[in-house]
């Protein structure tokens, strides 16, 4: 469903669990970057009232994702901590065009947020089924389900925009690079792209 071109490599999981703090408080921010990002676009895109409606929606989401993320550090004795750069969202976000019409731009947006809720979507389900901490796996359960409705609403939403078939050649694309990035990235502990 995800159509990731790479899955992750499966030690990813081992350093996971070895760094449940770092990869809680990375989850963290990811999930408040989520939803900065869904304000972005309802600011950039405000007479795009299906978009508006549906990412008012995923802002309180992403935000309650955000909240239940403090929980579990709390639970454990954690801070938040400190944010730490994404280089996955950051390589991934220079591939939306620049000064191209402004519903190619839109679907670029739209499809970079799909990838990375498929990629969190992926590492959830790696977490849920590997992981010992039972509590953690019916976290990452429930996470995943609503990452993959997120992806799946992204492409819905760029196809309100832009022609299907547009849309899924761009997606292609996106895909190859999104595996490239994968592969190329360093495996870090700290992080959960």
């Amino acid at each position: 469903m995800l159509k990731l071109k790479l899955p992750t490599d499966p030690r990813w999981v081992n350093i996971a669990e070895k760094n449940i703090r770092e990869i809680l408080i990375d989850h963290a921010y990811c999930e408040q970057k989520a939803a900065t990002s869904a304000i972005s676009l309802i600011v950039k895109y405000p007479d795009k009232s299906k978009l508006v409606d549906e990412m008012t929606a995923l802002v309180a989401e992403e935000w309650g994702h955000f909240e239940r993320v403090l929980d579990e550090l709390k639970k454990r004795g954690y801070e938040l901590g400190r944010n730490r750069p994404d280089e996955y969202v950051v390589e991934l976000s220079k591939h939306i065009r620049k000064g191209d019409k402004r519903e190619r731009q839109l679907m670029d947006h739209l499809l970079v947020n799909a990838l990375i809720e498929a990629r969190s979507c992926e590492r959830f389900k790696l977490l849920w089924k590997n992981i010992p901490d039972e509590g953690l796996q019916k976290f990452y359960y429930e996470l995943m389900a609503s990452e993959a409705g997120h992806y799946v609403s992204f492409v819905k939403l760029a196809k309100e925009y832009m022609p299907a078939e547009v849309v899924d050649a761009r997606l292609q694309e996106l895909l190859k690079i999104e595996a490239d990035i994968i592969k190329n990235l360093e495996h870090r502990p700290d992080r959960m792209h």
